[in-house]
C-alpha cells in the first residue's frame, strides 16, 4: 500500500555521470545463479521446441480472424500473434485476446481463433505495458543497486516494486535513466507457470516473497518471469521483450506496511509508469492534468461538501451540501427499491465475535476489523458488513417457500480497519455506507432474480450516463463447495448474463471463495474504469447458519443467498460522480441549483419571496445580496460555485412575476414566469435528467 510520500533526494550531475559512464553489473551471487538455473531447469520442462517454420513432423493448421474481418492460416502450437501481426502489418499492439482471452504477443496459438490486437490505449495493453516495466525496475533495483526485491505489479496509478535498499542511494531520475538503459537491452521476458512448490522452491530464501504470493494466489499456478538475471512474479500477460518500452517515468517512493505488520520495516515502493513513445506519453499527461482537475477531494473542498479529521481518521464529514447529495443518491435507490420488491431493515452496528466467528468472517477478516472488549472481557467487533445479520433475521423463525424471494435492502453504516497508507479522499474510507441488499431464494427462481438485478444495475447507470461491461468472475483456488454445485451456479450466471444482452467476459478464478459473481465495470466521462456493482451468490452462509425453509413438498430445503450492491460505497461513488461530473452536479443531484440576484434595493424583498417559494419546492436556493459586488461579479461567482442556473431580479421582474435566467454555461434562457420555471424545473429533478436547458 503506498503511504504518504516521504521527501526525496534530489537528482545530481554525479549521478547522472554514473548513468552514461559504463554500467557496473552486480556479480550474481550463488543462490541468484542457483536460482537462474532452476528456472531454466523448469523452462525447459514446459518449453515447446516448435517454431513459426513447423516441427519436422505434420503440423495441425489453423485459421485466425481479425477484427478487421481479415482471415490467416496460422499452425497450431507454432505461430504467435506477433507473427501475424507481422504478416498483417498490424502497428502498435502490445497484447491481444485469442477468443476473448488475454493472449501474450508471444504465446503460440493452439486452435481456430478470433484475434484482437491490444495497444497502449486499451486498459489491457496499457496494464502489459507496465506490468512489463515493472519487471525492468525489479531487475535494475536487484542487479543495479543490490536491493531486496519483494514484490512487483501494477495498480490503476501506473508499475510499482516494493523492495529493502540498505547501501546505495535511490534518486528518481537516477532509476528512470538505469530502466531505460536496461530495456534497450532488449532483454526478452520470459513467463512460466509453476505451482506453489515449483516457486516455493525457487523463492527459497525469500521469506516475505513468498508470504506475498501466497496471499495473492487466486488459482493454483503462479506466473513467474526471467527478465536478464532477475527472476520476479507477475499477475498477467507481459510484452515480448524490454525493447518495446522507450520512456520511463518514476513518480514517487513511499513506505509500505503489510497487513500484518503494526510498524514500518524498512519496505518502500517505488511507483512509476513506462510508455511505448512520446505521444503515449503525452497522452497520458494530459489524462493527468485532467484527472487532477477533476479530483473529488478539491471539489469538496471548493465546494464545502465535506471534509476529514485526524480525529477520526478514514471516516468523513459531510456538510450541508455534501449531505444533500449523499441523501438525494439514498433516495434515488430507495425509490427504486419500492419498484423492485426490496424492504428495508435496520440491523445492529456491533456484534459479539461469536457472530463473525459463526460466519466465518473471524477466521478470514478479523485483522480488518475494529475490536471493542466490553465488562466481562467479552469482545465485540463493528459490523464490515451486513451479511450476518440478514442471516439471523431470516432463522429468526421457520420461513416458508411461499415468502420467498425475501429482498432486504440495508443502509447501516459499516467499519472496516483499512490500513492508514490505503486510505484516499472518498474512494478508500473506514466508515461507510453501501445500498446493501441480500435476496434469499428457491434455486429454481435464481436466474430470474439474477436478471432482475441487472436490470436494477442498467436502469440505475443510465440515468448517470454511464456505460458499463459486466465480468462474469468464476470460482477460485482455493474455494468452499462441491464442484457440481459450482458448475451450476456459474452456469446459471452465464444463462442470465446471455439474457441480459449487454457486453460481458469471463474473468477466470477471481469469484469469492463463498460462490461466484459478476462485477459490473463502469466507464466514466474522461474514461477511466470503475468497479462499483456486484452480484455475488453464496452457498457457505446459509450452510453456516443452517439456514432452511419449508417447500411446496412439506420438506425443508436449503435457499441461495445473492449478495447485491448497485452504488456499491455511497462515499466512493459521490467521488466518482463528483470526477464524473467534474464538479457541474446536474440539477437532480446539484447541491447548488439555483442563485437569486436581486439588482436594486426595491428587488431586494422580491427576491426573498423568489428564495422562499423554491425553498418550498424543494430546492437548494442561495441569494446574492452582496451590496459591495458587481452585477457582473455575482453572476461569474455564482459560475464558478457550479450553481445549475442564476435568477436575476430587478424592478421589472418584481412587477411581472418574473425571474430572468440564465445556465452556469453563461447561456441566456430569458425572462420566465416564476411558476413556469418552477414547473420545468421540477420536471427536470423529478425525471433526474442530466441536461441543463428547458
Amino acid at each position: 500500500m503506498v503511504m504518504q510520500v516521504i521527501p526525496l533526494i534530489l537528482c545530481r550531475t554525479l549521478a547522472r555521470n554514473i548513468i552514461h559512464g559504463q554500467r557496473t553489473y552486480v556479480k550474481v551471487s550463488s543462490f541468484s545463479l542457483k536460482q537462474l538455473q532452476l528456472f531454466d531447469s523448469l523452462k525447459k520442462k514446459q518449453e515447446n521446441s516448435c517454431t513459426d517454420d513447423g516441427p519436422a513432423g505434420e503440423v495441425k493448421p489453423v485459421t485466425v480472424r481479425l477484427a478487421s474481418g481479415q482471415t490467416l492460416e496460422a499452425k497450431a502450437g507454432c505461430t504467435t500473434p506477433l507473427n501475424i501481426a507481422q504478416r498483417a502489418r498490424v502497428k502498435g499492439a502490445l497484447v491481444t485476446k485469442v477468443n476473448g482471452e488475454l493472449w501474450e504477443l508471444g504465446r503460440p496459438i493452439q486452435a481456430d481463433c478470433e484475434l484482437q490486437f491490444l495497444g497502449f490505449e486499451t486498459p489491457e495493453g496499457r496494464q502489459a505495458a507496465w506490468r512489463t516495466g515493472a519487471c525492468v525496475l525489479g531487475a535494475v533495483l536487484k542487479s543495479d543497486l543490490r536491493a531486496q526485491v519483494y514484490r512487483e505489479g501494477t495498480t490503476e496509478l501506473g508499475l510499482f516494486c516494493d523492495h529493502v535498499l540498505k547501501d546505495s542511494v535511490l534518486t528518481l531520475c537516477d532509476m528512470e535513466e538505469r530502466c531505460l538503459k536496461a530495456a534497450a537491452q532488449k532483454l526478452p521476458l520470459t513467463r512460466l507457470d509453476l505451482s506453489i512448490e515449483e516457486v516455493q522452491e525457487l523463492f527459497q530464501d525469500n521469506e516475505l516473497r513468498l508470504q506475498l504470493v501466497e496471499e495473492q494466489m487466486s488459482g493454483p499456478v503462479v506466473s513467474v518471469y526471467r527478465c536478464g538475471d532477475s527472476i520476479g512474479v507477475c499477475d498477467g500477460p507481459l510484452l515480448p521483450h524490454t525493447g518495446y518500452l522507450k520512456i520511463f517515468k518514476m513518480l514517487q517512493i513511499s513506505p509500505v506496511t503489510l497487513s500484518n505488520q503494526t510498524e514500518v520495516s524498512g519496505l518502500m515502493r517505488l511507483l512509476g509508469v513506462a510508455f511505448p513513445g512520446a505521444k503515449e506519453l503525452e497522452e497520458w499527461e494530459r489524462e493527468q492534468e485532467e484527472a487532477r482537475r477533476r479530483d473529488h477531494r478539491r471539489i469538496g473542498k471548493d465546494q464545502e461538501l465535506f471534509f476529514f479529521s485526524d480525529v477520526s481518521p478514514g471516516s468523513c464529514f459531510f456538510l450541508p451540501k455534501g449531505a444533500h447529495i449523499y441523501n438525494t443518491l439514498t433516495d434515488f435507490i430507495k425509490s427504486e427499491y419500492q419498484k423492485r420488491g426490496f424492504t428495508e431493515v435496520v440491523t445492529p452496528t456491533l456484534y459479539s465475535t461469536a457472530l463473525w466467528e459463526r460466519s466465518g468472517h473471524w477466521e478470514h477478516y478479523s485483522e480488518n476489523m475494529f475490536t471493542v472488549t466490553s465488562e466481562g472481557s467479552q469482545t465485540y467487533a463493528l459490523k464490515p458488513m451486513n451479511c450476518p445479520a440478514h442471516c439471523l433475521m431470516f432463522e429468526h423463525r421457520v420461513r416458508s417457500w411461499r415468502e420467498l424471494p425475501l429482498r432486504w435492502a440495508d443502509f447501516g453504516a459499516l467499519h472496516r480497519n483499512e490500513l492508514s497508507g490505503a486510505l484516499g479522499g472518498l474512494t478508500r474510507v473506514r466508515r461507510f455506507c453501501q445500498d446493501d441488499a441480500h435476496i434469499f431464494c428457491t434455486p429454481e427462481q435464481l436466474e430470474e432474480e439474477i436478471v432482475a438485478c441487472l436490470e436494477f444495475v442498467r436502469s440505475v447507470y443510465h440515468v448517470f450516463g454511464f456505460t458499463f461491461q459486466c465480468l462474469l468472475s468464476t470460482r477460485p483456488t482455493p474455494c468452499l463447495g462441491e464442484p457440481e454445485q459450482w458448475d451450476s451456479a456459474e452456469e446459471q450466471l452465464e444463462r442470465s448474463l446471455q439474457h441480459f444482452g449487454e457486453r460481458w467476459e469471463v474473468n477466470p478464478g477471481d469469484g469469492a471463495f463463498y460462490g461466484p459473481k459478476i462485477d459490473i465495470q463502469i466507464r466514466d466521462a474522461i474514461g477511466r474504469q470503475h468497479q462499483c456493482a456486484t452480484i455475488q451468490l453464496d452457498f457457505q452462509l446459509p450452510i453456516r447458519f443452517d439456514l432452511q425453509y419449508v417447500g411446496k413438498d412439506g420438506q425443508s430445503h436449503r435457499p441461495v443467498m445473492i449478495h447485491r450492491a448497485v452504488l456499491g460505497s455511497l462515499e466512493r461513488m459521490i467521488a466518482i460522480l463528483a470526477e464524473n461530473f467534474g464538479g457541474k452536479w446536474p440539477l437532480w443531484l446539484s447541491p447548488a441549483q439555483i442563485m437569486v440576484i436581486p439588482i436594486g434595493g426595491s428587488s431586494e424583498s422580491y427576491a426573498k419571496q423568489v428564495v422562499d417559494q423554491l425553498s418550498r419546492g424543494g430546492f437548494m436556493v442561495d441569494m446574492n445580496d452582496d451590496p459591495g459586488a458587481t452585477l457582473n461579479k455575482k453572476i461569474r461567482s455564482a459560475q464558478l460555485a457550479q450553481y445549475n442556473y442564476i435568477f436575476v431580479v430587478g424592478e421589472q421582474e418584481r412587477e411581472t412575476g418574473t425571474v430572468n435566467v440564465r445556465s452556469r454555461k453563461g447561456k441566456q434562457l430569458g425572462r420566465r414566469t416564476l411558476e413556469e420555471v418552477m414547473a420545468a424545473l421540477t420536471k427536470l429533478r423529478d425525471m433526474r435528467s442530466n441536461l441543463d436547458d428547458f
